[in-house]
């Protein structure tokens, strides 16, 4: 399925979220990367160490959640746009979702914005509670959302200005 539609299954999910108890104890890195291409950059940006060092450049990034503070660093050192931070305990009825965002303009703090899934498809309503523009780098949107929607949301989509 993921080679064909680029959208990972739920058993390739399965291998790279985080337990319940590790997602009730705060921000945690999501790191969506499946396929072995050469990159390591996420394992050099951790200064905590919680994305294991590779052995070779062409093996999948592997996290310990135990040191994975949630800090977002490793975020923007991905070329692919796979990695995220989700923090489910941002309140009673929303999360926080730290994603990748390299489109123009940037969208504002407080602003509404589209929540979309891994295929485009929008999932609601989300608002914007920080952007985190980083020199030469891809930049960090942190995104508030309805906690239904805490393991959809990998992207988002402007409002239209009319």
């Amino acid at each position: 399925m993921l080679e064909r539609t680029g959208i990972p299954t739920d058993d390739d999910l399965g291998k790279v979220i985080p337990d319940k108890k590790r997602l009730d104890r705060g921000p945690v890195v999501i790191i969506e990367c499946f396929q072995k291409i050469p990159c390591d950059p996420c394992a050099a940006s951790c200064k905590f160490g919680a994305i294991k060092p590779f052995k070779d450049i062409n093996d999948l990034p592997i996290v310990d959640f135990d040191k994975c503070t949630g800090c977002g660093i490793c975020i923007s050192s991905c070329p692919g746009l796979a990695i995220f931070v989700i923090d489910e305990n941002y309140s009673d009825e929303k999360s926080l979702i730290k994603l990748p965002y390299e489109m123009l303009p940037l969208p504002k703090k407080g602003e509404d914005v589209y929540a979309l899934d891994r295929a485009g498809s929008i999932l609601g309503k989300a608002k914007v509670v920080r952007v985190l523009k980083i020199k030469n780098k891809t930049n960090i949107v942190s995104l508030e959302v309805p906690k239904s929607m805490t393991m959809k949301v990998r992207s988002i989509k402007m409002e239209d200005k009319k």
